[in-house]
């Protein structure tokens, strides 16, 4: 309330650490549940558009002072999934793209879904600094942190991927990640069409 109540720049970049306390806390307790999420899940019928402008909303402070040019489209598809480990798994995903935003531009984010024979593929396409080649196999390992995560400033924990992969796992979808380097980022997350497969 006193930041809503005094907003400078001051507040502004107080809120913005908060923020990213709180990212942090979130992701701590979704590893330390993420063994467990059959206790704590609920499948139905979710819209792709409602999670991502959910998501979308909920980053609007780190994603807003980027400036960025923002796509949506063919988002009109409803998947089975559970929606508070989606939202997660989105958050992480938009988190990165900021993350790893190239210095001096604007950043570029293109979210759209296509629908397959036997799925619906959800993407998440950047302009960031990309990955590595030889280090693209590697992004969804516990701990890894890659040439982008060790330099200066970018705080990386190695955690974000790994846990996205894992509860993808947990939800029966499938993950990609291509990369190119100085180019930008995809993330697909896949989803299986018809009935959800039984919890692993």
């Amino acid at each position: 309330m006193i930041i809503e109540n005094n907003k400078n720049e001051v507040t502004k970049s107080i809120e913005q650490e908060l923020e990213k306390i709180e990212n942090y806390i979130e992701q701590a307790l979704f590893y330390a549940r993420s063994n467990t999420v059959e206790k704590d899940y609920y499948i139905k019928k979710t819209s792709l558009e409602e999670m991502v402008k959910d998501s979308i909303k909920k980053n609007k402070n780190i994603l807003i002072p980027e400036k960025i040019t923002l796509t949506l489209h063919d988002l009109d598809f409803e998947v089975n999934t559970d929606s508070k480990w989606m939202g997660f798994i989105l958050n992480q995903i938009l988190q990165n793209s900021v993350k790893y935003k190239k210095q001096d531009h604007n950043l570029s984010l293109e979210i759209y879904a296509q629908q397959g024979k036997q799925n619906i593929i959800l993407g998440i396409k950047d302009n960031g600094i990309g990955i590595k080649k030889g280090e693209i196999a590697r992004v969804f390992e516990k701990g890894f942190t890659g040439t982008n995560g060790r330099k200066i400033g970018k705080k990386s924990t190695g955690i974000g991927l790994y846990l996205c992969k894992k509860l993808c796992d947990k939800l029966g979808l499938g993950i990609e990640l291509n990369s190119i380097e100085e180019e930008g980022t995809e993330v697909k997350l896949v989803f299986p069409r018809g009935n959800f497969m039984e919890m692993k």
